[in-house]
Order: structure tokens, then C-alpha cells, then sequence
């Protein structure tokens, strides 16, 4: 029986991220407002958070924009 060749394997890419900060409350918000801030790991002012720059963040981001801010952007 052949052995396989073995394959090279890279390491893995540095991923891109992202640290939101919540500036603003979600009291008095929609419903859905408040569920995309928990969705994102926050749900009190002042907290931040890094998360990976996939386009659903960016999307949950955008949609919440007033009430968070994009720190930093790693990677």
C-alpha cells in the first residue's frame, strides 16, 4: 500500500478583529437593539469587546451603530 504524500501545512493566518466599545444605553431601545447588543457580548456601558471582523459583526454592528463605536481594528 502507497503511503500519501505529506502536505505542507501553514500556519494559520492572523484573523482580523475588531473592539467595539457601548457608548450609549440600550434603555428605552427596541427589542431587537438590545438582543444585537447581547448578541455582540455587550449589554453595559463602557464595555468592550474584540470580536472577529466577519461581515455578520460588521452587519450587527451597523445596525447598532449609535450605540457602539469601533475602537480599534486589528489584523
Amino acid at each position: 500500500m502507497a503511503k500519501k504524500p505529506e502536505v505542507a501545512v501553514a500556519a494559520p493566518a492572523a484573523r482580523k478583529t475588531i473592539v467595539v466599545k457601548q457608548v450609549a444605553s440600550a434603555a428605552r431601545r427596541p427589542d431587537k437593539q438590545t438582543r444585537t447588543l447581547i448578541g455582540l457580548g455587550l449589554n453595559k456601558m463602557n464595555r468592550t469587546r474584540e470580536l472577529e471582523d466577519t461581515p455578520s459583526v460588521r452587519g450587527m454592528v451597523n445596525k447598532i451603530s449609535h450605540l457602539v463605536t469601533i475602537i480599534e481594528e486589528r489584523g
